[in-house]
């Protein structure tokens, strides 16, 4: 059964491209860059060539763009030993290895391959192998404590998933540097279970001839036994603070909660326990008080391992408690948002003038805070939530579900996927978000902070209209909505999505 909120992928081709069609498109997609740098037009009668994938067509001009040379690439950035150990050591990636190798380098008869575990910002912190494929890939300067990011060593497969956040592959001539074109990477990222937070990608290696496509799937599924792994440390975790919670929360007066670093509740009393708290984004400031959406103003606590969360009583002006809107069955489940008391009711009431902002300036890390009369607040959103957030943004007047499907998939059709997700945007968001056309209400001031790169605007994207802003952004003609105005300013002009 499909995961509620986990974004699907039709596939782009049904026939992979050869290594031999690949060269082609990429000696074509430089030659025409060269072309329109010296103002000149292709030749008119060069036949039609197949495009590369979306994901290899953006990361390429991208590259273009910054200048890298496809010969030499940029010059390398390594780590000391010291550092490399520092960063085994805090990635949380360390204890996963036994299972990495026993999934994905001790299985017979398939061909020699490298196995590389690199953290989230593509620094390789081990690398295991055939020990003349290592010697190989050192050539390449593709060894522990390198980094492997785009900018460096052009379109690759660490960096394509630590972009994207999904499994990737990146066969022979996709990859930007010429160098590289006699090797096939494939790669899955690693998400903390905890946070969601991104901690790392798993790598598989070798030469571009021997590499089979059933490889993808495997490191996918190695990926998804690390998290699994990591789940169960958490939860180990979260059951040994209950353990150290149970007596404090019996001589706390009035209701309390004690929560782990990432908001997951190990103990409550005098409150119907949330399955997490909706932590800041930021973190938590100096400030012994602190709004939460889910609780309305609560003082906050640190303990070794979590946190002590008391609710402030109510007072006559103050938004009554609400439940989170993750309760017991997680984000997706049931709930009464729009109700008495519920999240959904205290949004309702920010709306009028409320300003919202959505950040988008770290790749992989979008978030979404909101100021208005009922407090402020903020926190992570999925890389599908921000798609949907983004188009809003851009086209105040509303999409529907069609127009929405079509920006995201290419497929109009496709609205019982989009429906369903901002069914789950608007428990969290109630009064914010309209429909009919989905929109953002009308006295809502929004503004997007956008990357320097365009091409670093939710890299993980490839639906069509994200594809085009890209572009619209880098050309110039095409701006993000400004920040939102004071209250009492006049709201900013907003740029408009070009869906067609």
């Amino acid at each position: 059964m499909r995961q509620p909120g986990r974004q699907t992928r039709r596939p782009e081709r049904r026939t992979p491209q050869t290594a031999a069609e690949l060269a082609k498109v990429h000696e074509r997609a430089l030659a025409e860059a060269a072309a329109r740098a010296a103002a000149r037009d292709t030749t008119p009668d060069d036949p039609p060539l197949s495009q590369p994938r979306p994901e290899i067509g953006d990361s390429w001009e991208r590259l273009r763009r910054l200048g890298l040379d496809p010969d030499a690439g940029a010059a390398a950035v390594h780590l000391g030993p010291a550092e490399i150990e520092h960063r085994r050591r805090t990635s949380g990636l360390d204890p996963l290895l036994p299972v990495l190798r026993g999934t994905l380098l001790e299985q017979s008869g398939q061909p020699p391959l490298i196995l590389a575990i690199a953290d989230a910002d593509g620094h390789i912190l081990w690398q295991e192998g055939e020990r003349g494929l290592r010697r190989s890939a050192d050539r390449i300067g593709f060894l522990t404590g390198a980094r492997w990011i785009e900018e460096s060593v052009g379109t690759n497969g660490i960096a394509a998933a630590l972009r994207a956040q999904r499994p990737m592959q990146v066969h022979s001539a996709e990859h930007y540097l010429r160098s590289h074109h006699s090797w096939t990477c494939v790669a899955a990222p690693v998400h903390d279970p905890g946070t969601g937070r991104l901690i790392g990608a798993i790598n598989l290696s070798g030469p571009a001839h021997s590499v089979r496509p059933y490889l993808l799937q495997l490191t996918a599924t190695a990926a998804k036994l690390a998290e699994t792994e990591l789940r169960a440390r958490r939860l180990e975790s979260l059951h040994h603070l209950r353990t150290l919670a149970a007596p404090m929360l019996a001589r706390v007066n009035g209701p309390a909660l004690v929560v782990d670093a990432a908001g997951w509740t190990a103990a409550a009393a005098g409150l119907p326990p949330p399955a997490r708290l909706r932590l800041p984004a930021e973190g938590w400031s100096t400030a012994a008080v602190h709004w939460l959406p889910s609780l309305g103003e609560c003082v906050i606590e640190p303990l070794a391992d979590g946190w002590l969360v008391r609710p402030v009583p109510l007072r006559s002006t103050a938004p009554a408690p609400a439940a989170d809107p993750a309760g017991p069955h997680g984000p997706d489940g049931p709930g009464t948002p729009d109700g008495p008391g519920g999240l959904g009711g205290l949004l309702a009431e920010q709306a009028e003038g409320a300003r919202v902002r959505l950040d988008l300036r770290r790749p992989g890390s979008p978030a979404l805070s909101v100021h208005g009369a009922a407090g402020s607040w903020s926190h992570s959103l999925s890389p599908r939530h921000a798609e949907l957030l983004l188009l809003l943004a851009t086209e105040r007047n509303g999409l529907s579900a069609a127009q929405l499907a079509d920006a995201l998939f290419g497929d109009p059709a496709r609205t019982v996927t989009v429906r369903a997700e901002l069914s789950r945007l608007r428990r969290h968001l109630g009064g914010l978000l309209a429909h009919r056309p989905y929109r953002f209400a009308e006295s809502v001031l929004v503004g997007v902070a956008g990357p320097e790169d365009p091409y670093d605007l939710l890299p993980s994207s490839s639906g069509p209209a994200v594809r085009r802003l890209r572009a619209g952004l880098a050309g110039g003609t095409v701006r993000l909505p400004g920040p939102p105005p004071l209250p009492g300013a006049l709201a900013p002009r907003t740029g408009r999505l070009p869906l067609a």
